[in-house]
């Protein structure tokens, strides 16, 4: 019987999705390498725990997508109770990297429970949205999504993690949008934001994070100190030309001028090194991956599957948005990773999961 019912799943899977992963993965290996070779000594060792964070994520991916995704919709609460309570825990007893406390260290690992909380909100808005799709002309459903999207913001930001908080609410923002919400509802919760953003600079942004948005505004103020990131980044975006310098042969990367090249700044590393063709290989299979879930959700068999595609979609869009932008000085730098090409385990392990997740949809026609 379990044979049987991945035969049938196998024969409705989306090889493209996959394969476009997959390519990427291979990408981001390449470049993660590369990095590795500027090192003195030599050192692989980013590069080894990318290959080992990437084969359990194949592991966890093929998982989800034999499972029933109806599942999610069942236990959602609990995924999404788990993930405010691994947020309190952190926010004790977890470490500091680069100014954020927001990791748990194990035997040498990292884990980011900020990437299981994605996983919760998308499963709890797509459970609540897909309930009440036809009720969002009701101001009581919008501040209930709300406030059950800020619990676990409010979390991310006390880190501090703006970038993570902001792809929270994104998330929640943009679904709404999906639900044909009516216009004035959006144009009170602007205005609300406004406010709460100002709240949050006076009263809740650390220095550095003010400093980061003082620097995309004017990259000059501060050019050796938070302006260097941004300012090498976007000579190195420059320098790729068409055809690239070469993996291993780019100035700024392997000079080490970029700062976190291997995971922050991994998009400009790729733009020196495979220059404007690399770029637009990156770019079209984010394209074709975007496109494959777009259409698997217009033909989801419901609604908790459409939601749920469509915000896997829109966490990657927000990455690869943020990311990009911050990598050509268009946008803050705020810890934003790219998808499937930026050296970590938390989110390569929760990216993988979306993509089994979306399988497991796609095969449940």
């Amino acid at each position: 019987m379990i044979i049987s019912s991945l035969k049938a799943r196998w024969r409705h899977y989306d090889y493209v999705l996959l394969a476009s992963v997959l390519l990427l993965a291979v990408i981001g290996l390449a470049a993660l390498y590369s990095i590795s070779l500027g090192y003195d000594p030599v050192d692989f060792t980013n590069f080894r725990k990318q290959l080992i964070y990437f084969g359990f994520g194949l592991l966890i991916a093929f998982i989800a997508s034999l499972l029933n995704y109806s599942a999610f919709r069942v236990y959602s609460r609990y995924f999404y109770w788990g993930a405010a309570i691994l947020l309190v825990l952190v926010a004790i007893f977890g470490t500091t990297l680069r100014g954020t406390r927001g990791w748990f260290s194990l035997f040498g690992f990292y884990f980011q429970p900020v990437e299981l909380a994605k996983v919760a909100l998308l499963f709890f808005l797509a459970k609540f949205f897909s309930n009440r799709y036809q009720f969002f002309n009701e101001w009581r459903h919008v501040i209930v999504s709300l406030f059950g999207t800020l619990i676990l913001a409010f979390f991310v930001l006390m880190q501090p993690d703006t970038g993570s908080a902001a792809v929270l609410l994104g998330l929640w923002f943009i679904l709404l949008m999906v639900t044909g919400v009516r216009w004035r509802y959006l144009g009170v919760i602007m205005l609300t934001a406004i406010v709460l953003v100002s709240i949050l600079w006076f009263g809740m942004f650390a220095d550095y994070q003010k400093a980061r948005i003082m620097t995309f505004l004017n990259p000059a103020i501060d050019p050796l100190g938070s302006g260097y990131n941004v300012t090498q980044a976007k000579i190195a975006v420059g320098s790729g030309g068409v055809f690239g310098r070469g993996l291993g042969f780019g100035s700024q990367s392997q000079l080490k001028f970029i700062p976190e090249s291997q995971t922050d700044f991994i998009f400009a590393v790729i733009a020196e090194e495979l220059g404007l063709l690399g770029v637009a290989l990156v770019l079209g299979l984010w394209v074709l991956i975007f496109y494959r879930l777009a259409r698997a959700a217009k033909r989801a068999r419901d609604d908790f599957g459409q939601f749920v595609l469509l915000g896997i979609l829109i966490i990657f869009f927000i990455h690869i948005f943020v990311n990009i932008g911050m990598n050509i000085g268009l946008l803050p730098v705020t810890g934003i990773s790219l998808p499937f090409l930026s050296y970590g385990g938390s989110f390569v392990l929760v990216s993988m999961f979306f993509i089994g997740v979306a399988e497991s949809v796609i095969a449940s026609k």
